[in-house]
């Protein structure tokens, strides 16, 4: 088998630099890597992070824990969503997963005078200007919350915050080789995941090591496959992707539609949804012109309804080319789909460790999609609609 992947990262560099293949190739082929260096930070870290979370409350069981929000906007979102599940089974408390953009304009809706919150914010740069904002004026006015911003930068305004006011909030910084050079977010997503995961480990933290390797080989060998059927695939042409998941993997579907829609500069438009979900009138834009993926549940109750989402649309002959993305053995969904991707390890795999490794296979269709549509990955709205840090905004009181 041919690895695409690996033919774009050994072009001469010049060839990179002009057809704009300089990161975003090379940031996707070397997550499983990271990961482990990550593994390494937060372990570092760990009494640290474990006394920052017990002052917070954590631990103190439902009736007394903190109200948890997981905060970012676009990719970041996506990875307070991958984590929520995870975290509020782990930590027997409330977490939800709340854009920076609606806590920034609702924010009276989200909080309540005199109840216990911990914000656990996401940000590859730091420098969002939503993030920034609303953490200033919770800092400002909202002495009660406490805050731990997750990035990859130390030099980004919401490090330097929480260095301003260490009594309630602190960074955990990731190595700067995931903070991504390339337009669009794909190691710092998974990696800002992983550290998400590490903090719903503190307490077991040397077992979970072993999750870790174990996502790191299965990734290394994932790579090789997911690049391959996602190049052929998107040598079609479809100018629609349909992604569905369900729990974190909905959060996998919701990314892959973003690395798509970015990377291509919206020539592939997506839709992200839940495999129920869809069956609601979305499914009626799964037409002849699109690649249709789903990322399949390790869980038997949310796998039924998912294969028979399958069969209906295979009933149905919808969608171009149709591929999912599963666990273990793909005897069960074989003859209803184009391509199977398995992930080679057991069926019962956790979905809520997924994410890191399933998106790979969203980000390297939005890779060759992007080449597809004659862009430069790393640089793929020449006209400049979207740049790898949002602009500023007006902040209204």
């Amino acid at each position: 088998m041919t690895d695409p992947l690996r033919t774009l990262l050994d072009l001469p560099e010049q060839e990179k630099v002009e057809r704009g293949l300089q990161h975003t190739p090379r940031e996707i082929w070397h997550q499983p890597e990271t990961w482990t260096k990550t593994y390494q930070r937060c372990r570092e870290r760990c009494g640290e992070l474990q006394d920052l979370l017990r002052r917070a409350g954590i631990g103190r069981g439902n009736t007394s824990s903190p109200t948890v929000y997981l905060v970012g906007a676009g990719t970041s979102d996506y990875t307070g969503r991958a984590l929520a599940g995870l975290l509020g089974r782990r930590w027997s408390c409330e977490v939800w997963a709340i854009p920076s953009t609606t806590l920034l304009t609702e924010f009276e809706q989200f909080h309540r005078p005199g109840k216990e919150y911990l914000w656990i914010s996401f940000s590859r740069s730091g420098e969002s200007p939503e993030g920034v904002a609303l953490l200033e004026q919770a800092l400002d006015q909202h002495r009660e919350i406490r805050h731990l911003v997750i990035t990859c930068n130390a030099q980004g305004a919401m490090a330097q915050l929480c260095l301003r006011h260490a009594d309630r909030a602190a960074a955990l910084v990731l190595d700067d080789e995931v903070n991504d050079r390339g337009l669009a977010m794909t190691s710092s997503f998974t990696n800002m995941v992983l550290a998400g995961q590490c903090l719903g480990h503190l307490d077991d933290f040397e077992r979970f090591g072993d999750v870790v390797a174990e996502m790191g080989d299965l990734g290394r060998r994932f790579l090789i496959v997911a690049a391959e059927t996602a190049s052929t695939i998107t040598m079609l042409g479809c100018t629609r992707t349909c992604f569905v998941g369900a729990g974190a993997l909905r959060a996998v579907a919701d990314e892959s539609g973003l690395k798509v829609m970015e990377l291509s500069a919206g020539k592939v438009t997506t839709l992200a949804e839940t495999p129920l979900g869809l069956r609601h009138g979305p499914l009626s834009s799964v037409d002849g012109q699109t690649l249709f993926v789903a990322f399949l549940s390790s869980e038997l109750r949310r796998r039924g309804y998912e294969l028979d989402l399958l069969r209906e649309i295979d009933r149905k002959r919808l969608g171009r080319v149709r591929a999912v993305v599963t666990a273990g053995e793909v005897q069960d969904v074989a003859s209803l789909v184009d391509y199977c991707l398995s992930l080679g390890c057991a069926a019962d795999f956790p979905d809520l460790y997924r994410p890191v490794l399933d998106v790979m296979f969203g980000q390297l269709i939005g890779l060759f999609a992007s080449m597809r549509s004659g862009l430069k990955p790393d640089q793929p709205s020449p006209g400049g609609t979207i740049t790898r840090v949002v602009a500023p905004i007006k902040l209204y009181a």
